[in-house]
């Protein structure tokens, strides 16, 4: 595969008809943090809440060299690697570094798609042809801006296809650039595993290698009707067209957000149904405040509760109009909490606002309401807290013993 990479000082391979990009920050919450601790940067450190019930966020590539993952339990990246500096993640950070990345993207050209705060896919077609450029350079444009920017790195994936510039970006990691030339997407495909295909995972995989299918040129060489017996009609189709490099999928840029949610685990399992509830308000005056932020309300309020068995389960229901107010995701989740969620030690509860739209309409106003005007009040909070920071302001059944002293 080295022959697919870009190396400098080597011929460039051959990138006209590709005009896929897949963009992947490298160990981005890591990233972002050590870009104030460089003296990190050669340690494995990764980003977790570091209690005994905390996962991996992001691990960095010395500290993956111990087998250290993201999602992994904290304490089992302790065992692989003793020496393990841990980072607590800071609010707001990675969200904000992922705007301005995503704007770099953006004024290249409005087919951006996001896969998530760090990755998205790129169609540059027309960017390649307003500017005179191609699409190595462009993806070393993006690298370079990216670094000197934001001071983190990425990988490109170059392709005709969206799976295709996606297998490039994981094989260029860590801070480098792949191109899969167009008339060479087959012979790339073909020497990899089944797994590396789009839709492959473990299960499938397994299924897959019992009917002798081990590579991908395995799968583009069976015959579609023993795929379509074996994997299902939808399923053989969909891996027989990838292992032929067919992949239709256009690039869709960003659709409008369908939830807005926030949730905690707590380090030791919680029964009592008033701490649940101060927990709950902590999580809804987040949501609010991510829901007023992107000038969005929402129409239904759900809660997922977590036990201690890791049994759970999700109750919502619809408010009578679309709202963005803390208060108000409370009062529904604490009543969901108190019809629907059986007693018991909690280890993870959680709010979501959902239905959304941008409240355009405005606020339904009731002129007779007792109720005090808690919207205005939390504008005012978010107002105090961008100016003074996230501690300014809070409801004081949030505030600790000694703050509220």
């Amino acid at each position: 595969m080295a022959r697919y990479r870009v190396t400098a000082g080597e011929p460039v391979p051959d990138d006209s008809g590709c005009v896929i990009l897949h963009v992947d920050m490298d160990a981005f919450f890591v990233a972002c943090e050590l870009r104030t601790r460089p003296e990190l940067a050669e340690l494995p450190v990764v980003v977790s809440g570091g209690g005994p019930r905390s996962v991996v966020a992001a691990a960095s590539y010395p500290a993956r060299r111990f087998g250290v993952r993201s999602a992994m339990p904290f304490a089992t990246a302790k065992r692989l690697c003793p020496r393990l500096v841990c980072i607590q993640p800071t609010p707001g950070l990675y969200g904000e570094v992922s705007r301005g990345v995503m704007g770099i993207f953006r004024e290249l050209t409005p087919l951006v798609e996001p896969l998530s705060l760090d990755e998205a896919f790129l169609d540059v077609g027309g960017a390649l042809r307003r500017l005179g450029t191609t699409p190595v350079r462009l993806g070393a444009r993006i690298r370079e801006r990216v670094r000197a920017e934001h001071g983190i790195s990425c990988s490109v994936g170059v392709a005709k296809v969206k799976f295709v510039a996606k297998l490039a970006s994981g094989m260029a990691k860590p801070d480098g650039m792949v191109v899969v030339p167009a008339a060479e997407t087959v012979p790339f495909l073909h020497p990899l595993p089944v797994s590396a295909l789009w839709g492959v995972g473990k299960r499938t995989e397994e299924l897959v290698q019992r009917h002798g299918w081990y590579t991908i040129a395995d799968i583009a060489a069976a015959p579609p009707a023993r795929l379509r017996r074996a994997l299902g009609r939808a399923m053989g189709e969909h891996l027989w067209a990838l292992a032929n490099g067919h992949d239709d999928r256009a690039v869709v840029p960003e659709s409008a957000e369908k939830s807005i949610g926030a949730e905690h685990t707590f380090e030791v399992d919680v029964a009592d149904r008033a701490e649940l509830g101060v927990e709950l308000l902590r999580l809804s005056e987040r949501v609010g405040a991510t829901l007023r932020s992107r000038g969005l309300r929402g129409r239904t309020v759900s809660i997922k509760v977590r036990f201690d068995d890791f049994r759970t389960i999700t109750r919502a229901r619809t408010v009578p109009a679309a709202t963005d107010v803390a208060r108000e995701i409370h009062r529904s989740a604490v009543d969901l909490l108190t019809e629907h969620a059986p007693t018991g030690p909690v280890r993870l509860i959680g709010v979501r606002v959902e239905s959304l739209d941008t409240g355009v309409d405005g606020e339904q106003l009731a002129f007779d309401s007792p109720e005090p005007r808690w919207r205005d009040a939390e504008l005012a909070a978010d107002v105090a807290r961008s100016r003074f920071g996230k501690s300014a302001i809070r409801p004081a059944s949030l505030l600790s013993p000694k703050e509220g002293e």
